[in-house]
Protein backbone atom coordinates (compact mmCIF):
# COMPACT_ATOMS: atom_id res chain seq x y z
CA UNK A 1 0.00 0.00 0.00
CA UNK A 2 0.98 3.42 -0.52
CA UNK A 3 2.92 4.67 2.43
CA UNK A 4 2.25 8.98 3.68
CA UNK A 5 3.97 10.76 6.00
CA UNK A 6 2.60 12.59 9.07
CA UNK A 7 3.31 16.04 8.25
CA UNK A 8 7.27 16.63 9.06
CA UNK A 9 7.58 14.39 11.76
CA UNK A 10 8.97 12.01 8.95
CA UNK A 11 6.60 9.31 10.31
CA UNK A 12 5.54 7.09 7.78
CA UNK A 13 2.63 4.97 7.64
CA UNK A 14 0.33 3.36 5.12
CA UNK A 15 -2.21 5.90 3.96
CA UNK A 16 -5.20 4.09 5.46
CA UNK A 17 -5.09 3.25 8.72
CA UNK A 18 -7.28 1.31 11.04
CA UNK A 19 -9.66 2.66 13.81
CA UNK A 20 -9.95 -0.03 15.95
CA UNK A 21 -12.70 1.59 18.44
CA UNK A 22 -15.84 -0.30 16.99
CA UNK A 23 -13.95 -3.39 18.15
CA UNK A 24 -14.69 -3.32 21.64
CA UNK A 25 -18.28 -2.48 20.96
CA UNK A 26 -21.57 -4.11 22.08
CA UNK A 27 -22.05 -6.80 19.59
CA UNK A 28 -18.77 -6.82 18.31
CA UNK A 29 -17.09 -10.26 17.04
CA UNK A 30 -15.28 -12.42 18.93
CA UNK A 31 -11.74 -11.75 20.22
CA UNK A 32 -10.47 -14.38 17.82
CA UNK A 33 -12.29 -12.95 14.70
CA UNK A 34 -10.92 -9.36 15.81
CA UNK A 35 -7.48 -10.29 16.20
CA UNK A 36 -7.78 -12.32 13.09
CA UNK A 37 -9.23 -8.67 11.23
CA UNK A 38 -6.29 -6.51 12.88
CA UNK A 39 -3.50 -9.42 11.38
CA UNK A 40 -5.59 -9.41 8.11
CA UNK A 41 -5.20 -5.45 8.22
CA UNK A 42 -1.11 -5.45 8.63
CA UNK A 43 -1.16 -8.51 5.97
CA UNK A 44 -3.38 -6.10 3.77
CA UNK A 45 -0.86 -3.21 4.14
CA UNK A 46 -2.30 -1.56 6.84
CA UNK A 47 0.22 0.05 9.30
CA UNK A 48 -0.98 2.53 11.43
CA UNK A 49 -3.79 1.21 14.30
CA UNK A 50 -5.17 3.73 16.22
CA UNK A 51 -6.85 2.88 19.85
CA UNK A 52 -7.55 4.75 23.25
CA UNK A 53 -7.67 4.33 26.88
CA UNK A 54 -11.04 5.17 26.82
CA UNK A 55 -12.25 2.18 24.66
CA UNK A 56 -13.00 -0.69 27.30
CA UNK A 57 -10.61 -3.44 26.33
CA UNK A 58 -9.47 -2.03 22.99
CA UNK A 59 -5.63 -1.75 23.90
CA UNK A 60 -5.35 -5.16 25.26
CA UNK A 61 -6.96 -6.54 22.15
CA UNK A 62 -4.76 -4.36 19.63
CA UNK A 63 -1.46 -5.37 21.74
CA UNK A 64 -2.04 -9.36 21.58
CA UNK A 65 -3.28 -8.74 17.52
CA UNK A 66 -0.31 -6.79 16.39
CA UNK A 67 2.42 -8.28 19.17
CA UNK A 68 3.77 -10.63 16.40
CA UNK A 69 4.70 -7.70 13.85
CA UNK A 70 4.73 -5.20 16.95
CA UNK A 71 8.52 -3.53 15.28
CA UNK A 72 6.46 -2.91 11.72
CA UNK A 73 3.22 -1.12 12.85
CA UNK A 74 2.43 2.47 14.77
CA UNK A 75 0.20 2.05 17.25
CA UNK A 76 -1.88 5.58 18.61
CA UNK A 77 -3.38 5.48 21.90
CA UNK A 78 -4.47 8.47 23.88
CA UNK A 79 -5.32 9.83 27.25
CA UNK A 80 -7.42 12.51 28.93
CA UNK A 81 -10.56 10.97 30.45
CA UNK A 82 -10.62 10.25 34.07
CA UNK A 83 -10.21 6.71 34.37
CA UNK A 84 -10.71 6.11 30.61
CA UNK A 85 -14.29 6.68 31.18
CA UNK A 86 -16.04 9.69 29.29
CA UNK A 87 -19.05 9.84 31.67
CA UNK A 88 -16.84 10.86 34.45
CA UNK A 89 -15.10 13.66 32.60
CA UNK A 90 -12.20 15.10 31.14
CA UNK A 91 -8.70 14.40 33.19
CA UNK A 92 -5.06 15.74 31.69
CA UNK A 93 -3.35 16.68 34.68
CA UNK A 94 0.40 15.64 34.39
CA UNK A 95 0.22 12.41 37.19
CA UNK A 96 -2.73 11.28 35.27
CA UNK A 97 -0.92 11.10 32.15
CA UNK A 98 1.94 9.28 33.13
CA UNK A 99 -0.43 6.81 34.92
CA UNK A 100 -2.17 6.05 31.58
CA UNK A 101 0.80 5.58 29.41
CA UNK A 102 2.03 3.01 32.07
CA UNK A 103 -1.02 1.43 31.66
CA UNK A 104 -1.49 1.80 28.25
CA UNK A 105 2.29 0.25 27.71
CA UNK A 106 1.46 -2.67 29.96
CA UNK A 107 -2.04 -3.50 27.82
CA UNK A 108 -0.25 -2.81 24.15
CA UNK A 109 2.47 -5.26 25.08
CA UNK A 110 5.04 -2.64 24.25
CA UNK A 111 7.85 -0.51 25.81
CA UNK A 112 7.09 2.19 23.25
CA UNK A 113 3.50 4.00 22.30
CA UNK A 114 4.32 5.79 18.87
CA UNK A 115 1.47 8.49 18.92
CA UNK A 116 0.14 9.76 21.92
CA UNK A 117 -2.77 11.85 21.55
CA UNK A 118 -4.90 14.19 24.18
CA UNK A 119 -7.83 12.42 23.67
CA UNK A 120 -9.84 16.01 24.19
CA UNK A 121 -8.70 19.35 25.99
CA UNK A 122 -9.08 19.45 29.07
CA UNK A 123 -9.67 23.67 30.10
CA UNK A 124 -8.63 22.97 33.75
CA UNK A 125 -4.83 22.01 32.36
CA UNK A 126 -2.92 24.52 29.88
CA UNK A 127 -2.18 22.58 26.94
CA UNK A 128 1.26 23.91 27.80
CA UNK A 129 1.48 21.51 30.77
CA UNK A 130 -0.02 18.28 28.87
CA UNK A 131 2.48 19.44 26.41
CA UNK A 132 4.69 19.33 29.17
CA UNK A 133 4.27 16.30 30.52
CA UNK A 134 4.13 14.11 27.35
CA UNK A 135 7.51 15.55 26.43
CA UNK A 136 9.26 14.20 29.88
CA UNK A 137 7.51 10.66 28.74
CA UNK A 138 9.25 11.25 24.90
CA UNK A 139 12.53 11.59 26.27
CA UNK A 140 12.15 8.68 28.87
CA UNK A 141 11.46 6.71 25.53
CA UNK A 142 8.04 5.65 26.34
CA UNK A 143 6.22 8.03 23.93
CA UNK A 144 7.35 8.86 20.23
CA UNK A 145 5.47 11.47 19.36
CA UNK A 146 2.78 13.34 20.63
CA UNK A 147 -1.00 14.11 19.26
CA UNK A 148 -4.00 15.81 19.58
CA UNK A 149 -7.34 14.97 18.97
CA UNK A 150 -10.33 17.50 18.22
CA UNK A 151 -8.43 20.63 19.07
CA UNK A 152 -8.55 24.11 18.19
CA UNK A 153 -6.29 25.80 15.84
CA UNK A 154 -5.07 27.85 19.11
CA UNK A 155 -4.53 24.89 21.12
CA UNK A 156 -2.64 23.40 18.27
CA UNK A 157 -0.21 26.23 17.78
CA UNK A 158 0.37 26.69 20.92
CA UNK A 159 1.28 23.16 21.69
CA UNK A 160 3.36 23.15 19.03
CA UNK A 161 5.46 25.71 20.73
CA UNK A 162 6.29 23.45 23.47
CA UNK A 163 6.56 20.14 21.49
CA UNK A 164 6.29 19.11 18.07
CA UNK A 165 2.56 17.97 17.35
CA UNK A 166 2.70 15.20 14.59
CA UNK A 167 -0.99 14.36 14.03
CA UNK A 168 -4.00 15.89 14.56
CA UNK A 169 -6.68 13.64 15.24
CA UNK A 170 -10.20 15.00 14.10
CA UNK A 171 -13.17 13.73 12.11
CA UNK A 172 -13.37 14.69 8.90
CA UNK A 173 -15.57 13.76 5.73
CA UNK A 174 -17.60 14.80 3.31
CA UNK A 175 -20.50 14.72 5.65
CA UNK A 176 -18.25 17.28 7.91
CA UNK A 177 -16.01 19.93 6.58
CA UNK A 178 -15.45 22.13 9.38
CA UNK A 179 -12.08 21.49 9.62
CA UNK A 180 -11.36 22.89 6.23
CA UNK A 181 -11.99 26.35 7.51
CA UNK A 182 -9.20 26.68 10.39
CA UNK A 183 -7.64 23.47 11.28
CA UNK A 184 -6.27 22.02 8.12
CA UNK A 185 -4.66 25.60 7.03
CA UNK A 186 -3.05 25.56 10.69
CA UNK A 187 -1.83 21.67 10.16
CA UNK A 188 -0.51 22.65 7.06
CA UNK A 189 0.98 25.84 8.17
CA UNK A 190 2.98 23.62 10.77
CA UNK A 191 3.94 20.61 8.88
CA UNK A 192 1.35 18.70 10.97
CA UNK A 193 -0.40 15.75 9.63
CA UNK A 194 -4.21 14.78 10.15
CA UNK A 195 -6.02 11.74 11.14
CA UNK A 196 -9.45 11.54 10.32
CA UNK A 197 -11.77 9.38 11.98
CA UNK A 198 -15.40 8.90 11.04
CA UNK A 199 -14.38 9.37 7.07
CA UNK A 200 -17.25 7.45 6.41
CA UNK A 201 -19.66 9.28 8.29
CA UNK A 202 -20.32 7.06 10.48
CA UNK A 203 -21.36 4.93 7.45
CA UNK A 204 -23.17 7.20 6.04
CA UNK A 205 -21.57 7.62 3.39
CA UNK A 206 -21.38 4.17 2.22
CA UNK A 207 -25.05 4.10 0.76
CA UNK A 208 -26.69 1.52 3.21
CA UNK A 209 -28.09 3.86 5.42
CA UNK A 210 -31.40 5.63 4.13
CA UNK A 211 -34.22 7.37 6.40
CA UNK A 212 -36.06 3.85 6.84
CA UNK A 213 -32.82 2.38 8.26
CA UNK A 214 -33.66 1.33 11.99
CA UNK A 215 -31.10 1.50 14.05
CA UNK A 216 -30.60 -1.19 17.10
CA UNK A 217 -30.34 0.43 20.91
CA UNK A 218 -27.02 -0.94 21.14
CA UNK A 219 -25.66 1.62 17.88
CA UNK A 220 -24.22 4.99 18.81
CA UNK A 221 -25.90 6.30 15.94
CA UNK A 222 -29.76 5.69 17.46
CA UNK A 223 -29.10 8.74 19.72
CA UNK A 224 -26.72 11.00 17.44
CA UNK A 225 -28.74 13.74 16.29
CA UNK A 226 -27.50 13.72 12.72
CA UNK A 227 -29.04 10.04 12.61
CA UNK A 228 -32.75 10.74 13.61
CA UNK A 229 -35.18 9.79 10.87
CA UNK A 230 -36.09 13.14 9.57
CA UNK A 231 -31.94 14.59 9.85
CA UNK A 232 -31.04 11.41 7.92
CA UNK A 233 -33.68 12.17 5.13
CA UNK A 234 -32.85 15.68 4.90
CA UNK A 235 -29.27 14.39 4.59
CA UNK A 236 -29.91 12.21 1.87
CA UNK A 237 -28.47 14.49 -0.82
CA UNK A 238 -24.92 13.47 -0.11
CA UNK A 239 -25.52 10.05 -0.42
CA UNK A 240 -27.02 10.27 -3.76
CA UNK A 241 -24.34 12.64 -4.53
CA UNK A 242 -21.75 9.88 -3.61
CA UNK A 243 -23.49 7.14 -4.90
CA UNK A 244 -23.56 8.65 -9.06
CA UNK A 245 -19.98 9.56 -8.17
CA UNK A 246 -19.57 5.95 -7.48
CA UNK A 247 -21.54 4.59 -10.69
CA UNK A 248 -19.27 7.10 -12.62
CA UNK A 249 -16.41 5.70 -11.42
CA UNK A 250 -16.39 1.71 -11.20
CA UNK A 251 -16.24 1.80 -7.39
CA UNK A 252 -18.17 2.07 -4.00
CA UNK A 253 -19.86 4.96 -2.16
CA UNK A 254 -17.29 4.47 0.72
CA UNK A 255 -14.44 3.96 -1.80
CA UNK A 256 -15.09 7.21 -3.16
CA UNK A 257 -15.50 9.16 0.39
CA UNK A 258 -12.03 7.70 1.40
CA UNK A 259 -10.62 8.55 -2.08
CA UNK A 260 -12.23 11.88 -2.07
CA UNK A 261 -10.31 12.50 1.66
CA UNK A 262 -7.06 11.30 0.30
CA UNK A 263 -7.23 13.71 -2.19
CA UNK A 264 -7.82 16.71 -0.15
CA UNK A 265 -4.04 16.86 1.18
CA UNK A 266 -0.79 14.92 1.44
CA UNK A 267 -0.11 14.63 4.95
CA UNK A 268 -4.19 13.13 5.51
CA UNK A 269 -4.28 9.15 6.50
CA UNK A 270 -7.95 8.35 7.33
CA UNK A 271 -8.64 5.34 10.22
CA UNK A 272 -11.52 3.70 8.83
CA UNK A 273 -13.27 1.11 11.32
CA UNK A 274 -14.80 -2.17 10.71
CA UNK A 275 -15.32 -5.93 12.19
CA UNK A 276 -15.86 -7.02 8.85
CA UNK A 277 -13.62 -8.35 6.42
CA UNK A 278 -14.89 -7.58 3.15
CA UNK A 279 -15.67 -4.04 4.22
CA UNK A 280 -11.88 -3.36 5.31
CA UNK A 281 -10.88 -4.81 1.82
CA UNK A 282 -13.55 -2.64 0.36
CA UNK A 283 -12.02 -0.05 2.06
CA UNK A 284 -8.84 -0.78 1.38
CA UNK A 285 -9.41 0.01 -2.18
CA UNK A 286 -10.17 3.29 -1.54
CA UNK A 287 -6.73 4.45 -1.77
CA UNK A 288 -6.23 3.09 -5.22
CA UNK A 289 -9.39 6.04 -6.47
CA UNK A 290 -7.74 8.34 -8.40
CA UNK A 291 -9.72 11.69 -8.66
CA UNK A 292 -8.66 14.43 -11.27
CA UNK A 293 -8.35 18.06 -10.56
CA UNK A 294 -11.42 18.80 -12.53
CA UNK A 295 -13.31 15.90 -10.87
CA UNK A 296 -12.40 16.96 -8.03
CA UNK A 297 -13.51 20.53 -8.32
CA UNK A 298 -17.06 19.15 -9.49
CA UNK A 299 -17.66 16.67 -6.49
CA UNK A 300 -16.65 19.71 -4.09
CA UNK A 301 -18.87 22.25 -6.08
CA UNK A 302 -21.72 20.17 -5.79
CA UNK A 303 -21.17 19.46 -2.06
CA UNK A 304 -21.32 23.26 -1.63
CA UNK A 305 -24.74 23.11 -2.66
CA UNK A 306 -25.52 20.73 0.17
CA UNK A 307 -26.17 21.96 4.04
CA UNK A 308 -25.85 19.23 6.33
CA UNK A 309 -28.38 18.88 9.15
CA UNK A 310 -27.99 17.86 12.50
CA UNK A 311 -25.52 18.20 15.07
CA UNK A 312 -22.43 15.44 15.64
CA UNK A 313 -23.61 15.16 19.72
CA UNK A 314 -26.32 15.48 21.70
CA UNK A 315 -26.01 18.16 23.98
CA UNK A 316 -25.33 16.19 27.07
CA UNK A 317 -22.31 14.33 25.41
CA UNK A 318 -21.09 17.17 23.81
CA UNK A 319 -20.44 18.55 26.85
CA UNK A 320 -18.66 15.36 28.74
CA UNK A 321 -16.03 15.71 25.81
CA UNK A 322 -15.70 19.32 26.59
CA UNK A 323 -17.21 20.44 23.24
Amino acid sequence: MEKRKLGNSGVEVSALGFGCMGLSFPNAPAKEENIKLLRSAFENGITFFDTAQAYGNNEELVGEALEPFRKEVVIATKFGFKDGNFQLGLDSRPESIKAVAEASLKKLRTDYIDLFYQHRLDPKVPIEEVAGAVKELIEEGKVKHFGLSEANAEAIRKAHTVLPVTALQSEYSMFFRDPETEIIPALEESGIGFVPFSPLGKGFLTGTINANTAFEKTDTRSMLPRFSKENREANQALVDLVVSIAKDKNATPAQIALGWLLAQKPFIVPIPGTTKLHRLQENIGGVNISLSDNELNKINSALATIKIVGERYPAQIQQKLGK
